[in-house]
């Protein structure tokens, strides 16, 4: 990934708890018949240090993990707060015109080999993990044990588990850092009245850090 020098993010635990925040990944690989890309919620083990492990599952139908590539890193992807920002929100617009609209954005690449486990008690340890993960904040949360057991190990047929041990983690944070602190200041009080406070938020935090 191309990253100038005020965007790098190298601070691994903020990684980790974009990556934590974010859950949801996109997941490219070489095969025999070029990339492929798939679509999963994944979730971070810190082990083994520095950077940890990406563990989740596709449909056993999905040809990808299979076929990855293991001589070829697989790339998964994390996305966070993107917007579009228009010129209009800095005070250089009235001052001198001299700009234009730009995109701010975080990414976060991690790199390693794809490892793939068809083992149902591993694939019930994963399933219930994820699950638990994404219902904790529900007054009343669903667990796997909720269904009927012959329900489960069926649905578990149908998944294939992958883990990604991370071998290289980039993290780019493009959020205004290269303006003056006046269009700064102005991209976040601009994005704030058009109802974009996350993003405002995520650009407030890139630019004081």
């Amino acid at each position: 990934m191309y990253i100038p020098a005020q965007f790098d993010e190298p601070r691994i635990d903020l990684l980790h708890d974009a990556i934590r925040k974010n859950g949801f990944a996109t997941v490219v690989s070489m095969t025999a018949d070029g990339l492929v890309a798939s679509h999963a919620p994944l979730m971070l083990d810190p082990d083994p240090a520095p950077y940890g492990t990406l563990i989740g599952h596709l449909a056993k139908a999905n040809p990808h993990a299979r076929a990855a590539d293991p001589r070829v890193q697989t790339l998964v992807i994390f996305q966070g707060p993107d917007g579009y920002i228009t010129p209009s929100y800095y005070p250089a617009k009235q001052e001198h015109g001299k700009v234009v609209p730009t995109w701010n954005y975080t990414a976060i690449h991690a790199y390693g080999t794809l490892e793939v486990f068809d083992d149902p008690a591993r694939l019930l340890a994963v399933v219930t993990r994820l699950t638990n993960l994404h219902e904790a904040k529900r007054a009343q949360a669903w667990a796997v044990s909720d269904a009927p057991d012959a329900f489960v190990q069926g649905m578990l047929r149908g998944i294939i588990g992958i883990a990604l041990p991370i071998a290289r983690l980039e993290g780019k944070v493009k959020m205004s850092q290269n303006r003056p602190a006046a269009d700064q200041n102005g991209v976040i009080e601009g994005l704030r009245l058009d109802g974009q406070p996350d993003l405002a938020g995520a650009v407030a935090r890139a630019v004081s850090r």
